[in-house]
C-alpha cells in the first residue's frame, strides 16, 4: 500500500524529511505547504509532481494518511491538535515545549485512534541500535557512565539549546535505558548576545546508578555528535559524524592502565530519517506505534522541563 503524505513546513528540516518520504516505496507526497513563496519554489524543484499550498487549513486531511509537521516549535501544538482529528501525524522534535500540551495531544490521538510520531532521528540510527543490543545482552558488563557532546547547530529563536540539541540526548537515553533520570543538575549560558541559552552542561543519574554528562552548544567551530559509553569491560565511542565507522570499541589490554585494543564493528549506516519513514509505514500497516508507547513523548518532555 502507498500512503499519502502532506508536509507542512519546507524551511530547514522539511526538505530532509520530504526527501526521505519521496525516496520510500511506501509513501507518495501529495502536498507541500508553506507560507513562504521561496520555500515553495524550492519544493517545486525537489518534488515536482506534488501540490503546493500556502495554508494547511485548505486541505481535506481525512484523505491523507500522514501529515508531517516541520514548522517552528511554537506552532507544533496548535497545528498537531487540529490535524489529529483527521489523520496520523509526524512532528519534528520537540513535540511541544511543555508536558501538559504533550499529554493533551496524546489523549486526542488515542481518542481519535490516530498515530502520533515525533522525529527523534537518532533512535532510528544503526549505531544507537547497535549500542542498545550491547546493553540488552550485557556484552561488556555493567554500563556505568555516558558522556555526550553535541555542538554546533543553527541558532534558533523559538527554543533554546536544550530543547533543540538536548532533546536528542534525552530521547536517546530514554530509548536505550528505558527509564527517566532521578537526579538532574544543569547550567545554562548565553555566550552570545541572543535571546535564548546557547550552551548547557547537564548531569543526570539513571536507574542502576548510571551517570550521564551532556554538553550541548550551538556555538562551536566544529560539528560534534559524540557519545561515549563506559562499561565494566569496554569504552565505546559512537560518532554520528563518521560516514562509515560510527562505532569504535576500546577494550583494555590490562586492568588499571590506559592501553586499549580497538575494534570497529559493522553497523547499519542507513540514514536515520529513512529508517524512521520505514518504521512509520510498518506502524500504519499494523496500527501499532510501539516505540512511542508507555508515555515516551510525555516522560521525555517532562525531563526536558526539569532540566
Amino acid at each position: 500500500m502507498i500512503y499519502k503524505v502532506a508536509i507542512i513546513g519546507y524551511g530547514y528540516w522539511g526538505p530532509k524529511l520530504a526527501r526521505n518520504f519521496h525516496n520510500s516505496n511506501n509513501f507518495k507526497i501529495q502536498y507541500i505547504i508553506d507560507n513562504s513563496k521561496k520555500n515553495l519554489s524550492k519544493a517545486k524543484v525537489d518534488i515536482p509532481f506534488c501540490n503546493l499550498l500556502t495554508n494547511y487549513k485548505s486541505v481535506k486531511f481525512n484523505n491523507i494518511d500522514l501529515v508531517v509537521i516541520a514548522t517552528p516549535t511554537a506552532s507544533h501544538y496548535r497545528i498537531c491538535k487540529h490535524l489529529l482529528s483527521f489523520t496520523n501525524v509526524l512532528v519534528e522534535k520537540p513535540l511541544c515545549l511543555n508536558s501538559a500540551q504533550v499529554n493533551e495531544l496524546e489523549k486526542i490521538a488515542k481518542k481519535n485512534k490516530k498515530l502520533l510520531f515525533v522525529d527523534y532521528p537518532f533512535i532510528f540510527s544503526g549505531s544507537i541500535n547497535y549500542i542498545k543490543k550491547i546493553i540488552i545482552n550485557n556484552k561488556y558488563g555493567k554500563l556505568k557512565q555516558i558522556e555526550s557532546y553535541r555542538e554546533q547547530a543553527p541558532i534558533r529563536n523559538d527554543s533554546d539549546v536544550i530543547w533543540d540539541l538536548g532533546v536528542h540526548d534525552i530521547s536517546i537515553f530514554k530509548y536505550l535505558l528505558n527509564s527517566d533520570p532521578k537526579i538532574l543538575k544543569s547550567k545554562k549560558y548565553k555566550t552570545l548576545k541572543i535571546k535564548k541559552n546557547d550552551t548547557a552542561y547537564i548531569n543526570l543519574e539513571y536507574k542502576k546508578n548510571i551517570k550521564v554528562f551532556i554538553k550541548n552548544s550551538w556555538i562551536s567551530p566544529d560539528k560534534i555528535r559524540l557519545l561515549k559509553f563506559k562499561f565494566n569491560d569496554a569504552i565505546i565511542y559512537c560518532d554520528e559524524n563518521e560516514p562509515i565507522y560510527k562505532i569504535k570499541i576500546f577494550t583494555p589490554k590490562k586492568e588499571l592502565n590506559n592501553l586499549y585494543n580497538l575494534s570497529i564493528p559493522e553497523v547499519d549506516i542507513s540514514e536515520p530519517l529513512f529508517n524512521l519513514t520505514e518504521y512509520i509505514a510498518k506502524c500504519l500497516r499494523t496500527k501499532n506505534n510501539y516505540i512511542y508507547k508507555s508515555k515516551f513523548n510525555f516522560c521525555l518532555t517532562k525531563t526536558l522541563e526539569k532540566i
